[in-house]
């Protein structure tokens, strides 16, 4: 996860929100004959958000507008991304198309059909209110297909989760509030849970989350594991395996570095440094080593305690997972690693 700066953030607007600012924008042209400079929208909470157009075009029995995306102060990879929609008469209702740069659904477990556009629910409920509520001000039929594209999503969405989910082909168009708020857990969250549920519908019986990049590397390869076994963990071990208590599969990994790891065996389930720390009393104490407690790191730790403190870390890392998955016949294990992706110490299954 990116550095979250010092200071108040600014929040930004999801894509879904952008999407529904630029098909009412777009049906104003179509059935009002003028674009407006820009457009207001009402999100599920109540916020009236305004958008500037950034694209506009028509020609017969169409109209399109593209918004660029606001992400605020949130490191998302879809910022300043052209969110475009081009609206025309459908033979009936509502329909959904997925134009350039946005992805369709190819595997099950996500809230979306496959063979559908990767447009989730919220932000589909938002366009077809604007649809009819702009339908009943012009006196027009809601019979509207909605094309929405991304120019460039194809390659932005190789850096998002998409191609493990299951999307091929684009981005997704998101959101549940329409509010993008920088550097949300809840978000990173959600997409934990996606995982697990794709994995699930694919019949998977293992899969693994990690703390970062290294150890996933060395985790995939250490058993075999395709792409959408992999859980984007990150520091949200808590927010993984009380998921999975819920919604379980036969075995789950978890892997990472030996400071974030030692956290875990201490009972953290947020591993962010910002929001856990290493107990060195309590290291020291577990392992009789009374030196232990001038530490500075969980890595100088090691340096000092060697192998012994690596597989005590294995060991009480995977007592605390199995007191979260108790009431489930989960299999687990774990996997503590180096820097340089080394194995130090494996417990469990």
């Amino acid at each position: 996860m990116s550095r979250k700066p010092e200071g108040d953030l600014r929040r930004g607007w999801t894509t879904g929100a952008c999407a529904t600012a630029a098909v009412k924008a777009a049906l104003m042209q179509l059935w009002g004959d003028a674009f407006p400079s820009e457009v207001q929208i009402t999100l599920p909470k109540g916020e009236t958000p305004i958008f500037p157009l950034a694209h506009h075009a028509a020609g017969k029995g169409w109209s399109e507008v593209g918004i660029t995306k606001d992400a605020g102060d949130d490191p998302d990879v879809t910022h300043g991304a052209l969110i475009i929609a081009r609206v025309m008469p459908s033979g009936g209702g509502v329909v959904f198309k997925a134009g350039d740069g946005v992805g369709e659904v190819t595997k099950p477990g996500l809230p979306i059909a496959v063979g559908e556009p990767a447009i989730n629910p919220v932000p589909r409920a938002m366009m077809q209110e604007v649809v009819s509520m702009m339908a009943q001000t012009y006196g027009q039929s809601a019979d509207i297909q909605i094309t929405l594209s991304v120019p460039g999503g194809v390659e932005l969405a190789k850096k998002t989760w998409n191609p493990r989910l299951g999307i091929q082909g684009g981005l997704s168009i998101l959101g549940t509030t329409g509010i993008v708020r920088p550097f949300s857990c809840a978000a990173w969250i959600a997409s934990i849970h996606r995982g697990i549920d794709v994995a699930r519908a694919d019949g998977l019986r293992h899969v693994a989350g990690c703390t970062g990049a290294t150890s996933e590397r060395v985790v995939q390869q250490l058993y075999g594991l395709p792409d959408h076994a992999m859980l984007d963990m990150g520091d949200f071990a808590g927010g993984l395996l009380k998921y999975l208590a819920k919604h379980p599969v036969e075995r789950i990994t978890i892997g990472g570095g030996i400071g974030k790891m030692t956290k875990l065996a201490q009972g953290a389930v947020d591993l962010h440094s910002g929001r856990s720390q290493v107990d060195f009393q309590a290291l020291a104490d577990s392992l009789g080593m009374p030196e232990l407690v001038d530490a500075n790191t969980a890595l100088s730790a090691y340096e000092i305690a060697g192998d012994a403190m690596a597989q005590s870390v294995a060991d009480h890392a995977l007592g605390h997972i199995k007191n979260i998955l108790q009431n489930t016949d989960i299999m687990s294990d774990t996997v503590v690693i180096d820097r340089a992706g080394a194995v130090l110490a494996r417990a469990g299954a």
